[in-house]
């Protein structure tokens, strides 16, 4: 079925070697692709807690300068929050 879908080339020769080595995994996405939208959606989203951001129901404030700020000091680094420093060149 995907390989309908994506057409010919380099992928669907990837896709076909995959189908022959796992016939289960490819039953497991031909049986998501026949759920209906609403169920798919449903289970697309994982809910993960996210220390900080997650504690309160929402943070007022005066400037996005503010917000960064309070980011930096707050926030864990892996969060993805942080400014991106550019080394001087």
């Amino acid at each position: 079925m995907l390989q309908r879908l994506l057409g010919a080339g380099r992928i669907s020769v990837y896709i076909g070697t995959v189908m022959r080595a796992e016939p289960a995994l490819w039953a497991e996405f031909d049986a998501a692709a026949r759920r209906p939208l609403a169920v798919r959606w449903r289970y697309s989203f994982i809910r993960t807690y996210k220390p900080v951001l997650d504690d309160e129901n929402y943070r007022s404030f005066d400037s996005m300068e503010e917000y960064r700020q309070w980011c930096e000091r707050e926030l864990p680094d892996w969060l993805g929050y942080g400014r991106v420093r550019v080394p001087a060149s």
